[in-house]
Order: structure tokens, then C-alpha cells, then sequence
């Protein structure tokens, strides 16, 4: 295979991580098979920029991210000196909210394949000849689409990077007592429901309690969470940017998690999870996941207050069986074959 995978995605302090992530996962792959992949991104991050240009990806930065005009006629003229130059087996993928109708209709009256990847099924209209969604619950959401886009919808599409992939044989432990925690809230955090999360900690009536918080390579908070670490009763261990995030799953009895693309990593782990809702676009799948018992939904961060979540966290953590059954789930639903599908499609479309 010698095709181009131009992937379209932006990343800001309050949002895009997961999208940038999950667009690296689908890179290895594409990358594994002998294509070449480059990132098109409004990424502010310097640490997710790194991130990318580590695995070997072109960087090509976007400075004013659509609706802005400039967006759109950078990324036509980026396309068109590719074919120009000879290749004219060229994907753009397409991750992100603000990529509307008409951005998508000039792509593809260009003349060239378009993936769409989509959690929410928000706009009037996609022009993808592929529309990914990887959420469970993707099936559920109406599409209108164009006759020739082929829908990939639900977590058989799952997108894992590959440090994920030599864990599919993995066999979780349950203990009686869930004492190890990972606390992961998105890429950005930009409320900082991580210091509650820290806090809610420390009203926990247990002994053994350990537990990692990682913060992704945009949040902004990392010296005021390593303060409420260091005053803690417990141990805990602050992680920023994580480059081994399975081991830290594996290692984990529970985590608390907000309703990103982390999930999906958690399910294939099969790691027991508590998920709060962050943002409009978490929330459907959150619920999806408590109705499907992969996981147990705390609802909308603003609602919540630390005795609440202190008191679910118990529960759950006492609950060997509940456990148990939401790890066994969370395995059924992600297989980890999701990339290598999603791949098969674009090479056979």
C-alpha cells in the first residue's frame, strides 16, 4: 500500500484530545501497512504536538481552525499538491464537531475519499464515503448520509493504539476489595474535576487505598493537583501524559473516568469504571454503557458533590460480583480488532 492518510483534527485546552488520540490509533495502523499518514491540526498542546512527531507523523499546523476561510483552502491546496505530485490514492479524515456540511461537500466535489468520524450525529447532512462511530451507542443515532457513505457504528471499531493491542490476551484479577485507583478525566480537564475527584479521596473510610491520577497533555492544572496530592493521606502518584497507559489499567482495580475515548481503552481492558459525563457529547454514551452494565454513570459533573461520589466509589469498590460482570462486559464490547477493521474498510472502499 503506498495511499496517503491526511487526517484533519484540532485539539484545544478545553477540547479534541481524545480526537487527536484516536486518529494516532488509526495512524499506526495505516502507517504498519506501508501508508504514509500526516496530521492537518490546530493543535495547541506542545506536549500533543510532541506526542504525534514521536510516532514519526507529519505535523503541518493549522493557525485558524474552520470556520475560518483559510482553514478550508489550506487543506484543498495541501490535497491537491499530493495528487499533483503523483499520489492520487489520498484519504482525509474528517474528526471533529466543526467540520459541517459544506466543509465535507467541497472535500469530496474535489474529488477526493473522505472518513468522517462522528460521536453525536448532530449535523443535517455527511458527505463521508465512510462515517465512523465508535460509541456504543452509534446504532441508535439517525444519519442522513449520502447513498454511497458506509456507516461503521458501535464498539466493533473500537480505536486502540497499539501499546493497547499486545494486551488482548490479557486475564483481569478481581479482588474483593477494589483498593487501586486510576483517576483519568480527559486530555484537558479544563474545570478541573480531577481536584474533586482528589478530594472525594480523602473521605474514603479505607486503609490500603492507592490510587494514580493521570492528566492529559493539555490540562493546565497540574501544580495545583500535585499540591492536594502531597497533603493526601493516601498515596498517590500524579502522571502527566502517560506513556503507558495499559499497564496502568492492568495495574488498576477501578477507575473513575470521564466519558471520552478513554473508554473505549477501559472496556478492552476490561477495567470496572465509574464515568462522569463532561460534556454534552459524553453523555449518551454514558448512559449507554450503565444500561449495557459496563459501567456505572455518576451523571453530569456539576451535579455532583464529593459524599456522592464517595459513596458510589464505595459501593462499587465493595462489590466484587458488580465488578466482576462490568469487566467481563467491558471485554465483550471491545475486542481490539476494531483498528484492523476500520483499516479494511478504507482499503477496500
Amino acid at each position: 500500500m503506498t495511499g496517503q492518510l491526511i487526517v484533519r483534527a484540532d485539539a484545544t485546552v478545553g477540547k479534541g484530545v481524545g480526537h487527536l488520540m484516536r486518529c494516532i490509533a488509526i495512524g499506526q495502523a495505516w502507517r504498519n501497512r506501508g501508508g504514509q499518514l500526516i496530521f492537518l491540526s490546530h493543535c495547541e498542546s506542545l506536549r500533543l504536538r510532541q506526542r504525534i512527531l514521536d510516532e514519526a507523523f507529519t505535523f503541518i499546523p493549522i493557525e485558524n481552525p474552520y470556520p475560518h476561510s483559510s482553514d478550508l483552502n489550506f487543506v484543498l491546496e495541501k490535497l491537491s499538491d499530493m495528487r499533483y505530485q503523483g499520489s492520487n490514492d489520498i484519504w482525509l479524515a474528517l474528526d471533529g464537531y466543526h467540520f459541517d456540511p459544506f466543509y465535507q461537500r467541497c472535500i469530496k466535489e474535489a474529488g477526493y475519499r473522505l472518513m468522517i468520524i462522528d460521536d453525536t450525529a448532530h449535523l443535517d447532512h455527511y458527505y463521508g464515503d465512510i462515517l465512523l462511530n465508535q460509541n456504543l451507542n452509534a446504532d441508535q443515532l439517525i444519519y442522513s448520509c449520502e447513498p454511497y457513505t458506509r456507516l461503521l457504528l458501535g464498539t466493533k471499531y473500537g480505536l486502540l493504539r497499539s501499546e493497547f493491542l499486545s494486551w488482548i490476551d490479557f486475564k483481569r484479577k478481581i479482588p474483593k476489595v477494589a483498593y487501586k485507583l486510576l483517576i483519568t478525566l480527559g486530555g484537558a480537564d479544563p474545570n478541573n474535576q480531577t481536584l474533586m475527584i482528589v478530594r472525594t479521596i480523602e473521605q474514603l473510610k479505607l486503609e490500603k487505598l492507592e490510587a494514580v491520577v493521570l492528566i492529559g497533555p493539555a490540562n493546565p492544572h497540574m501544580q495545583v493537583l500535585q499540591s492536594a496530592i502531597n497533603h493526601s493521606k493516601f498515596p498517590i502518584q500524579l502522571i502527566s501524559n502517560s506513556d503507558n497507559m495499559p499497564e496502568l489499567m492492568a495495574w488498576a482495580d477501578l477507575a473513575i473516568s470521564g466519558g471520552g475515548s478513554t473508554v473505549m481503552e477501559m472496556l478492552f481492558m476490561g477495567l470496572p469504571a465509574l464515568v462522569i459525563i463532561l460534556a454534552e457529547n459524553q453523555r449518551a454514551v454514558a448512559e449507554a454503557l450503565a444500561d449495557a452494565g459496563a459501567a456505572v454513570n455518576l451523571g453530569w459533573y456539576h451535579d455532583l458533590s464529593t459524599t456522592k461520589i464517595a459513596r458510589k466509589m464505595t459501593e462499587l469498590m465493595k462489590a466484587t460480583d458488580v465488578r466482576s460482570e462490568m469487566s467481563q462486559r467491558g471485554r465483550n464490547l471491545v475486542d481490539g480488532k476494531g483498528v484492523e477493521r476500520v483499516l479494511t474498510r478504507l482499503l477496500t472502499a
